[in-house]
């Protein structure tokens, strides 16, 4: 029998929750006990898949609003995030996070050039986290066209994963 292969991806993305008149992240009832929904999702999700080590056991993609809110609010969960990456990376020679579209922008429903802005920043963003160009990049709502593949294709990425 030939060998079975199982990739698990995780997405992780909260988007931006600061209000932009006070840029301080409002007080979200529904999150209690905690503060508001990114406290809540660290402490029930992100801290403890790190300290478990599951960053370095799946695919994952980390977006640039959630990455930026862990460096900066919890800090060892984002170093431990980085590290499993990096070390996934030395053990296999490919990472196992990918990119995302700076923005959780649709991309077939952008402009072309839109299309172009969010993988590029998306890649650099990348690159500014985990220290190594992306191999491939995970796309919002599983929404894909032609276009966005060839753009995808010309900026060097590999392969592209669409989940829900």
């Amino acid at each position: 029998m030939p060998p079975c292969h199982l990739a698990i991806h995780g997405h992780f993305y909260q988007p931006p929750r600061t209000d932009p008149f006070t840029g301080r992240i409002p007080r979200e009832p529904g999150a209690a006990p905690y503060a508001n929904w990114n406290e809540r999702i660290t402490a029930e999700c992100y801290a403890p898949n790190a300290e478990a080590g599951n960053f370095e056991r799946l695919s994952f993609n980390l977006g640039g609003t959630l990455a930026r809110w862990l460096d900066e609010r919890a800090h060892a969960t984002y170093e431990s995030i980085v590290a499993a990456e990096q070390n996934y990376r030395k053990a296999h020679v490919a990472g196992n996070g990918v990119a995302q579209p700076v923005h959780h922008t649709i991309l077939p429903l952008a402009r072309r050039r839109d299309k172009i802005c969010q993988i590029r920043w998306g890649i650099a963003s990348f690159k500014h986290r985990f220290g190594h160009e992306p191999l491939g990049m995970w796309l919002p709502e599983m929404a894909v066209d032609y276009e966005t593949l060839e753009i995808l294709a010309a900026e060097g990425l590999r392969f592209t994963i669409l989940s829900d």
